[in-house]
């Protein structure tokens, strides 16, 4: 795209994909915050791989999209206050819980922005997919001692491991990519597993815990395969913990071994916009205090006009790659 990623005074730029692997980049007029919302300028926003789905055309998806739209990892300064907004100044560092976020600037509900401390300025804060890890290890219900399988070591994988850790469990991280299993262990897991084979990828997890299989598991693909595999490694009365996103059709599950090892399964995903919030505040808690640390997992950055590129290498995932941010300069 050869439009600047950046509008002229009184105007925003946002992205729009036209049809299934093309963007376009627009400029649009800069409208007035309505009621209880601010407008915040975007200093970035992270991409999500389950933009990867719509991104590729399915039947079920519809072109174009809004502006900015599949956008909702920003972070930026609040720059516009509508009527009613209260407890919020204009240019207050912001994670923001919008879905227009492709874009220079989005709308939210004041209630759907945290302000950012000082002591992250500069810093990138993807604030959703850091607050889903926050709260889908509440739900895992890890404790110190346990011993966590982690299948997936991609940005939600590798938060997960770092905080498993940093609470005392013992993690085996199992993924694909030796790219990925050297994240893992700087997180630091305390073994490691290529995902190649399932039936050794069990066999190796059998050896490490004794025969005993692992407290919990976490599923962090969205995949059917590491779903199978999730219940093979999960011990009798232990829990299976799903953070990946299944958005690409049904699953079957094998019930007679989940029933037979008394499973308890745990669909870590949230609906409630208030629980995001509430995570993307305990993020930023464990970020200050130091129980989280994502710094090295934002791989990859790309301007707005560059957003194509960014979605296929999030699809792709070259070299090292684990995350992806777009960057407003």
């Amino acid at each position: 795209m050869d439009v600047s990623n950046r509008g002229a005074a009184g105007q925003r730029s946002a992205v729009i994909i036209p049809k299934a692997g093309k963007t376009q980049l627009l400029n649009l007029a800069l409208e007035e915050p309505g009621f209880e919302q601010v407008r915040v300028r975007l200093e970035g926003c992270g991409v999500c791989a389950s933009n990867l789905t719509p991104w590729a055309g399915p039947e079920w998806m519809q072109f174009p999209t809004e502006p900015g739209g599949l956008g909702h990892e920003g972070w930026g300064r609040i720059d516009a206050l509508g009527p009613g907004v209260d407890g919020l100044s204009i240019g207050d560092r912001v994670a923001v819980l919008s879905y227009h976020a492709y874009a220079t600037h989005d709308y939210a509900p004041a209630n759907m922005v945290v302000p950012l401390p000082s002591v992250l300025d500069g810093i990138p804060f993807p604030g959703e997919p850091l607050g889903c890890a926050m709260n889908i290890f509440k739900r895992s219900g890890i404790r110190a001692g346990e011993t966590v399988a982690i299948i997936g070591i991609g940005f939600l994988g590798a938060l997960l491991t770092q905080l498993a850790t940093k609470a005392g469990a013992r993690v085996i991280a199992i993924s694909r990519r030796d790219a990925s299993l050297q994240t893992a262990k700087r997180m630091g897991a305390a073994e490691t597993i290529v995902m190649d084979d399932h039936w050794r990828v069990i066999e190796d997890v059998k050896a490490l815990t004794n025969g005993r299989f692992c407290d919990r598991v976490i599923e962090a693909v969205g995949q059917q395969w590491p779903l199978d595999l999730a219940g093979e490694l999960a011990m009798e009365r232990g829990r299976l913990i799903i953070a990946g996103y299944h958005q690409d059709g049904p699953r079957q599950v094998n019930m007679q071994l989940w029933n037979w090892r008394g499973l308890d399964v745990v669909n870590a995903h949230e609906r409630d916009r208030a629980i995001y919030i509430q995570g993307i505040r305990e993020a930023i808690d464990a970020v200050v205090d130091g129980r989280l640390d994502p710094s090295s997992l934002y791989t990859h950055r790309y301007p707005l006009a560059k957003l194509d590129q960014a979605l296929n290498d999030t699809r792709d995932r070259p070299g090292n790659f684990i995350k992806a941010l777009v960057i407003n300069s």
